[in-house]
């Protein structure tokens, strides 16, 4: 890697880690989704102070470059972010049935008692 690419790459994870911060200091991403994007933008952080990681990484994996594993990095970043979404949009799920459930049994009660009026 050259001296530009370090830069360039050190630069963006410190950005991307001021971005996340601001972003939860600004209430605009809640904390509980900001730790796969912290944990990113460390890693990231990592691997451009220390480029022999990403080679052993690069060997760990058997990938023939290591342009190769950084994409397949991407890509798994990308499954844990979906997988996440996923969870908490079943969870969300979940309670707006609940909720519209427990809203049916209210207006039934409330429209059984005007009735008895």
């Amino acid at each position: 890697m050259t001296l530009s690419n370090l830069v360039l790459a050190i630069v963006v994870s410190v950005g991307i880690l001021i971005l996340v911060f601001e972003l939860v200091r600004r209430k605009k991403l809640n904390e509980e989704y900001s730790w796969l994007w912290i944990v990113t933008a460390v890693f990231l952080l990592l691997v451009s102070l220390f480029p022999p990681v990403l080679f052993w990484f690069t060997k760990l994996i058997g990938a023939a470059l290591p342009i190769s594993a950084l994409f397949f990095l991407a890509v798994m970043f990308l499954l844990l972010i979906v997988l996440h979404f996923s969870t908490v949009i079943s969870k969300l799920t979940n309670n707006q049935k609940t909720l519209a459930q427990k809203v049916a049994i209210l207006e039934y009660e409330l429209s059984k008692k005007k009735t008895k009026e």
